[in-house]
């Protein structure tokens, strides 16, 4: 039996996009004249019959929201994207999950997935570099999208961007280590020149006057990385006295190193993590962390697509929620 022509077909008979042709069989005004003749043109060289009854099926209900991931084996990204779920299926929004593991090539082909099923508003943690071919069809498609947690794209207006104040938890990661003393501090993990990870060590790097010169250490934001790093710290710089990590990931490798290596953490070193994930406060020695209410930003983000999906306007180009120090015994061993 011959197969049955799809959306792929025409995309690749008339040289465009799958998105491109899912707005052509939606009348989108979007659509350039020539390009909707072409494709309309593959429709009928292919033979590709367009099932609006099966599409109609898809557009019932309150809607589907896309939320994009970049690293769901992360337990922040996993934890953030259970509360935006909740919080849609709280008020009646299915949601469609994607991973992409850092992968751009993976993200454009999700995004244009979700275009082509009709989702009605996107939420995406943006994988890092070569994300332009994602955020073009969500351009092109004219649907509302809302970046969180990273910031890859620049228009603002056209692509709002939510996180939590990751600059002012560094900052009072940095003014605590300093309270305590600490001369020379170390900043470990994230990829060097990437706006999150300039933002998560902006602390040290504003750090001012009677403060010695920090050590950077960039690398993934995994507990591997912060292991290999305590060794590195341990045999090369003794007398660095406090670290702030990236992510507590990078941080809890950290813990596991310096034991390795001998180095007492909490009085002898002072770490501290960032996100304040569950594991945080079960580890050994439990990790001082800056907390970003993940949940309770998660919730927010999921009001805040919502609002914009029922009221047609944008929130604003940049929103920034609040952060906290908590201090537990990997920097203060009296804290309770």
């Amino acid at each position: 039996m011959t197969r049955r022509p799809t959306i792929v077909d025409v995309a690749q008979a008339a040289g465009v996009s799958k998105s491109t042709v899912s707005l052509v069989l939606r009348d989108s005004p979007l659509v350039r004249e020539g390009t909707r003749a072409a494709v309309r043109a593959a429709m009928a060289r292919t033979g590709y019959v367009y099932n609006r009854a099966a599409a109609n099926l898809r557009g019932t209900g309150t809607g589907l929201i896309g939320l994009i991931i970049n690293d769901l084996r992360n337990p922040f990204f996993t934890e953030f994207a259970t509360a935006v779920q909740m919080a849609l299926s709280a008020r009646g929004h299915a949601t469609v999950i994607a991973n992409t593991d850092e992968d751009p090539a993976l993200q454009a082909q999700v995004v244009g997935a979700m275009i082509e099923h009709g989702v009605k508003g996107i939420v995406i943690s943006p994988c890092l570099g070569g994300g332009a071919a994602a955020f073009e069809a969500l351009a092109q498609a004219g649907i509302p999208a809302l970046q969180v947690l990273r910031r890859v794209e620049g228009d603002g207006a056209r692509f709002p961007f939510a996180a939590p104040d990751y600059a002012e938890g560094s900052r009072l990661a940095v003014a605590h280590l300093r309270a305590l003393g600490a001369r020379r501090l170390a900043f470990v993990g994230g990829i060097a020149g990437q706006g999150v990870t300039l933002e998560r060590m902006s602390g040290l790097r504003d750090a001012g006057a009677g403060m010695d010169a920090p050590v950077t250490l960039h690398g993934r934001a995994t507990r591997g990385f912060g292991r290999a790093a305590a060794h590195l710290l341990a045999e090369r710089h003794r007398d660095v006295e406090g670290v702030v990590c990236f992510n507590d990931l990078v941080a809890l490798g950290m813990l596991r190193g310096f034991a390795e290596a001998g180095r007492h953490v909490g009085t002898e070193l002072r770490v501290v993590g960032f996100d304040d994930i569950e594991e945080a406060g079960e580890s050994h020695p439990p990790l001082s962390t800056v907390r970003c209410d993940i949940a309770g930003f998660g919730a927010s983000v999921a009001q805040t697509i919502l609002r914009w999906l029922e009221t047609g306007a944008p929130p604003p180009p940049e929103t920034r929620t609040p952060v906290r120090l908590i201090l537990r015994a990997s920097s203060l061993p009296d804290a309770l």
